[in-house]
């Protein structure tokens, strides 16, 4: 919409804005200018005039659901709930899969007291694809943006649990059920929600070692709080810093579980729920027999992901079959790496935002994806990658090798309650794959082959495998984007911390209080778990790639470069574009190498690209 007609529109809209009749537009405003101009009327605050032009498009359009959710927002804005939940209701029958109307339906439930639909819809949302920004949901929040300015006006310096929390306690904060969904399901990946979470472990801690309560008197909301907080620190494999006073509160609260355990005493959910909170159940002595004694449905749901599922695990290992022997050094050293931390512990089902994406058109079934192909995920790690292939090409039949077996009962166990049934999983070293006697159309490896001793060697195994104008997809590091990695590992080597938990905890807490120089690391995912710090900082072996190294690669081993994957950031191609004008060219890798030269930051992951074999 110009100038000249956003005036004419709301002259014409003129004194009856938001009535019940306002005028509609002129005929010519497309829907989509109409619609930029209600989102730009909203921010205004001028809600009538955004609820009439709303209404205009509704007119024409009765499912817009950019529309239906505007009315929603500004409904919930003005205290009308129920108003709102109607707009949003409206929105997911025309849109399903939409995160953002899930995640404010889930607001307007919460506000009404209608928890189970709240937590509900906030599920699906963070299922859809919210969970990165969770978050900034969160943190939103009034309740948690007091809590995290009280922390930051003392900071560095510790605030004392009473000084945070009040005369409230951790009501407030345990009432925030997005809060509560998102700790379940999702790695929370924010210095401000960490220390406020440890803040409430230790405050929890206080409240399950208070004498004469023995942890036995909370209510409701507190309990599955302790129980959402234990799960999040489970996927953060316990990351989060205690201090000496508090390690030594926590450890007599696990030896006096322990003890009841073994005596068949009651256990109060409560300290079940934080001790759980500092170490994961399913390390201690009898705690199967937890799984005998009825529980909240907070603490079942807790003792699912803490006990019942590792049992799984532990119980699958000597199912999966061997299909090479590991016998590099480096190998076992890295298979060693990722036993103890397998990498990584996703637990948002992938499925559900690859079906939203089918249903966008982000994903098309094309006649290559229906193919009956044959393809080997060389480094599957915990399942993550082979799922979404599996997804991706639903006739294929998928051969899934890693060499950790932790990672791989990790996988199978997750694979099993997708339901998918076309991934074979097997343990292998890629070093060894020439041996297996097997041929693929398609091969994937990303991530894998810079950890091996010689990543060449191993690419080229690959290469043996993969069937003449069969295709590989490969992510490699890049040695311009990862400079402040190889910076910051100098420096952890250099105050020698060492690649147990405890030095790791404490290498991270160092880090978050020397942030200038460590800024880059501090915003990356996996800074918030032990299994991604390790993978990104501790890594016993590492090695990185320029794009010369790959194109002299792929021409010495008779592979065609097809392309990088697709961006995040549809301004890369835009930049790469304008940089080589008329020439540019998305497979010629001497673009790409002059392009990286000039934006260092652009492969900060990884280089991903497909590759195809010379048909001869």
């Amino acid at each position: 919409m110009n100038r000249k007609e956003r005036r004419a529109a709301e002259k014409q809209r003129g004194a009856s804005a938001g009535g019940a009749n306002a005028p509609a537009f002129a005929a010519g405003i497309g829907i989509a200018d109409l619609a930029a101009e209600a989102s730009r009327l909203r921010a205004m605050g001028r809600f009538s005039e955004a609820q009439a032009v709303c209404r205009d498009i509704l007119a024409r359009e009765p499912d817009h659901v950019p529309s239906l959710n505007l009315l929603g927002l500004m409904a919930q804005a003005s205290g009308d709930h129920r108003g709102a939940v109607k707009m949003f209701t409206r929105a997911i029958a025309a849109d399903e899969v939409n995160a953002a109307c899930h995640y404010n339906a889930g607001n307007s439930h919460q506000a009404l007291g209608n928890r189970g639909k709240a937590v509900a819809h906030f599920s699906r949302a963070l299922a859809l694809g919210m969970e990165g920004k969770a978050v900034g949901f969160i943190l939103q929040s009034p309740v948690i943006a007091a809590y995290v300015e009280r922390i930051a006006r003392k900071w560095p310096l510790a605030v004392a649990g009473a000084e945070l929390f009040g005369n409230e306690g951790l009501a407030p904060l345990a009432k925030d059920l997005f809060l509560r969904c998102a700790m379940e399901a999702t790695t929370l990946a924010s210095v401000q929600l960490e220390v406020l979470l440890g803040y409430a472990r230790a405050e929890l801690l206080r409240l399950a070692t208070e004498p004469g309560k023995a942890g036995g008197e909370t209510g409701d909301d507190v309990l599955a709080f302790a129980c959402a907080l234990a799960r999040q620190c489970f996927i953060g494999e316990y990351a989060l810093a205690e201090s000496e006073a508090e390690c030594g509160h926590a450890t007599a609260l696990r030896d006096r579980l322990l003890q009841d355990l073994a005596s068949g005493t009651a256990i109060a959910p409560l300290a079940l729920a934080v001790v759980a909170a500092y170490v994961p159940l399913h390390t201690l002595s009898m705690a199967d027999t937890l799984l005998r004694r009825d529980w909240p449905a907070a603490v079942a749901g807790l003792l699912q992901v803490q006990l019942r599922e590792p049992i799984e695990e532990a119980n699958d290992r000597s199912a999966i079959a061997a299909l090479t022997p590991v016998k590099d050094g480096v190998s076992l050293e890295v298979m060693r790496q990722y036993q103890e931390n397998p990498y990584p512990r996703w637990t948002i089902n992938p499925l559900t935002a690859f079906a939203a994406d089918q249903a966008r058109g982000k994903v098309v079934p094309s006649a290559e994806r229906q193919a009956a192909l044959d393809i080997l995920i060389a480094g599957c790690g915990t399942g993550s990658h082979a799922v979404q292939i599996a997804q991706v090409y639903p006739n294929a039949r998928l051969l899934a090798v890693d060499i950790s077996l932790t990672s791989l009962a990790y996988a199978r166990r997750k694979t099993r309650e997708l339901g998918l049934r076309n991934i074979e999983y097997a343990q292998a070293d890629i070093l060894e794959l020439g041996t297996l006697g097997r041929s693929f159309d398609h091969i994937e490896s990303v991530g894998v082959l810079h950890h091996l001793a010689e990543p060449t060697n191993g690419w080229r195994v690959l290469v043996s495998l993969l069937r003449p104008g069969g295709k590989m997809r490969i992510g490699l590091y890049s040695e311009l984007a990862r400079r402040v990695i190889v910076e910051a590992r100098a420096r952890i080597a250099a105050r020698g911390y060492r690649t147990t938990a405890e030095d790791i905890r404490r290498c991270r807490q160092d880090m978050i209080r020397e942030p200038q120089q460590w800024q880059a690391l501090i915003g990356a995912r996996d800074f918030y778990s032990m299994s991604g710090c390790r993978d990104l900082l501790f890594n016993v072996m590492e090695h990185r790639f320029t794009i010369p190294a790959i194109a002299a690669f792929l021409n010495d081993n008779g592979l065609s470069f097809l392309g990088f994957e697709p961006f995040d950031d549809p301004a890369v191609i835009d930049t790469f574009r304008r940089q080589f004008a008329d020439a540019a060219d998305e497979t010629n890798l001497d673009q790409w190498h002059r392009f990286e030269e000039r934006h260092p930051a652009t492969f900060w992951d990884m280089y991903v690209f497909m590759a195809g074999k010379n048909a001869d």
